[in-house]
């Protein structure tokens, strides 16, 4: 038995030796909470169960045809996490913990080319059948052959999934960038072998999907809501990470073609929750009878997550844009101070960094630790690189900066771009053409004077709105000159960096390397962030990456705040405490009746 027993784990590559399994993993081993923690701080554990909570889908789409959000296919419902367990979960108070879901523990070897998880023996799909490692390793396999690309980029390296015995399963991984490997196959949704089995995994579909998360789909319409209600027989309710937990009986989204539209949801009560990103109708909007009267709460909320990086994206893969004067031009005719002051009623500031409000964010000249990972690639840098960190350019708040628009003329004129007294042509006799993509008509309030501006020096610029499905589509197709996105990483960035700036990403389609970045420099330094041994380390990497992307000039930075805008009907209850990294509210608010009877009474 002992000789069979080695066998199978040389033939499973586990010789190396295993650490001590723990309830939780992290990047750097660092836990908060200990083995027999109860429940996460930011929960009440004793909060009540029932009644439903309503809020809007996301501004990024106004409806949805389909319940697979793992696949390339298909526009996604949002809220389909609530049908799908995974190993661990993600504790919202710390950077980068996970604990055990339908894992009990997680052992993580020596050499980190390895992790194995205890399943839960009762852990079950919510048609009642066991979920056992078959079904873990089946999900990896679908996912990772199948799957989007923007998940299939960050496990690229897991070499295998094997079965060890039906309540454990090895994750094997391949190379040398494995620090972040265990959270990235920790968090992979778990999907039913059995049901794939007679079920398509690479169509989308508008069949609810046999899951074992805390919710099931309860009824929808596409274009107008999908509803999904909580499970009285999930299996794992009562874990520690589960406790104070998904305490609506009914959660729904509801989407809508227009902005409009949902803020009047709200004002009416068909909606209960709105974030509002719009800093117009959050300053002068929300002045109607329930906010007066205080049946409507609006709040602004702390937001201690990176901001990241929000900007208009030029599409590198144009030939317009391969000179970089030609985007620092276009940079300097957008007048952020006069469009602050005018447009946003001076809440925002200016986004400088890849990772805004994060040790990751580059600042002043390089430090020692920065240069020892940038002089290696000196000669495939910009000299700009060495010097101070680059910033967006500041104008004098009069809407036409005329120093800032005379160099962008300038910078025009050095590209070969002369002006016919009207629009810039090339030697070709080409116009140069810049089009803005967006999916909605608010944007065009911020673009329209940002467009003038840019005609001013003879750029034949213009806005094309387009509906919600022709936007997306051409997003996966990379069909645009400019867009408009912001993107948000972890709080220890990793393998997902590469989605978003990696070479491999670059015409992957639907990826989020919206410029199509394909950099052996910068894909040097994605290597030193995911090898990153130390948070301290992680950080100078970052810093050095940052400050070579912000020296690309590949977009037009936009604005930030710390908070978030929400407005929400008084029929809530709230934890104490806010996870540091998250809103919480569908996640750990609950429905409070005797709030909701005084709203219903007028009181």
């Amino acid at each position: 038995m002992r000789l069979a027993a080695a066998a199978i784990a040389l033939c499973l590559g586990a010789v190396a030796a295993q650490a001590e399994a723990r309830h939780g993993i992290s990047t750097f081993g660092d836990l908060k909470y200990p083995p027999d923690f109860k429940h996460f701080d930011y929960v009440n554990p004793a909060a009540p169960k029932g009644g439903r909570i309503a809020t809007i889908g996301t501004a990024a789409m106004d409806t949805f045809d389909s319940f697979n959000a793992y696949i390339l296919k298909g526009d996604a419902a949002q809220g389909l996490d609530l049908l799908f367990d995974s190993l661990m979960v993600r504790a919202m108070d710390e950077p980068d913990a996970m604990y055990g879901l339908v894992a009990s523990d997680a052992d993580i070897a020596q050499d980190r080319k390895s992790v194995t998880f205890n399943l839960r023996p009762e852990a079950k799909f919510s048609d009642g059948s066991a979920l056992t490692a078959e079904d873990v390793c089946d999900s990896f396999r679908l996912i990772s052959t199948k799957g989007h690309e923007r998940i299939r980029i960050t496990i690229r390296d897991v070499e295998a999934c094997d079965v060890i015995d039906p309540h454990k399963v090895r994750y094997r991984f391949k190379g040398e960038r494995t620090r972040d490997l265990p959270q990235a196959v920790a968090g992979l949704p778990i999907l039913s072998r059995a049901y794939y089995a007679k079920v398509d995994f690479s169509k989308s579909t508008l069949e609810p999907p046999l899951g074992s998360g805390p919710y099931l789909i309860k009824s929808f319409k596409p274009g107008e809501y999908v509803t999904y209600g909580r499970r009285d027989d999930y299996w794992a309710s009562d874990l520690p990470v589960n406790k104070g937990r998904y305490n609506f009986d009914e959660v729904r989204y509801d989407y809508f073609r227009e902005r409009i539209a949902g803020f009047e949801a709200l004002k009416a009560g068909a909606v209960d929750v709105r974030e509002e990103f719009t800093s117009k109708d959050w300053a002068t909007g929300y002045d109607f009878a329930a906010v007066k009267d205080g049946r409507v709460l609006k709040q602004e909320m702390p937001d201690d997550t990176p901001s990241g990086a929000q900007g208009w994206f030029f599409n590198l893969r144009r030939a317009q844009f391969q000179d970089i004067r030609v985007r620092e031009a276009i940079n300097l005719a957008f007048d952020f101070e006069w469009t602050n002051k005018n447009l946003f009623y001076g809440v925002y500031d200016r986004t400088q960094s890849f990772f805004q409000r994060s040790p990751l964010q580059a600042d002043g000249a390089p430090k020692p630790g920065e240069l020892a990972l940038l002089d290696p690639l000196k000669s495939a840098l910009r000299p700009e690189v060495f010097g101070p960190a680059v910033l967006a350019p500041v104008s004098n708040g009069s809407g036409q900066d005329r120093a800032l628009l005379r160099k962008a003329s300038s910078l025009l004129d050095a590209a070969g771009w002369k002006t016919d007294g009207t629009l810039r042509r090339n030697a070709a006799g080409q116009t140069l053409d810049v089009e803005f993509l967006i999916e909605s008509p608010v944007f065009e309030r911020v673009l329209g004077p940002y467009v003038k501006n840019l005609r001013l020096i003879g750029i034949n610029a213009t806005i094309r709105t387009v509906d919600d499905a022709q936007y997306l589509k051409r997003l996966k197709d990379y069909d645009y000159d400019v867009v408009g996105s912001r993107f948000v990483t972890s709080q220890t960035p990793g393998d997902e960096l590469r989605v978003f700036f990696g070479s491999e990403s670059a015409n992957s389609p639907g990826s989020y390397n919206l410029s199509g970045l394909a950099s052996p420099a910068i894909d040097a330094l994605l290597d030193k962030v995911v090898e990153a041994p130390s948070r301290d380390e992680l950080n100078t990497a970052g810093q050095a990456l940052d400050r070579v992307l912000r020296a690309e000039q590949f977009w037009v930075p936009n604005w930030y705040k710390g908070t978030y805008w929400l407005a929400y009907w008084d029929r809530f209850g709230r934890p104490e405490t806010k996870p540091k990294y998250d809103r919480g509210i569908l996640d750990t608010w609950w429905y409070d009746e005797a709030k909701a009877k005084r709203i219903a009474n007028g009181n």
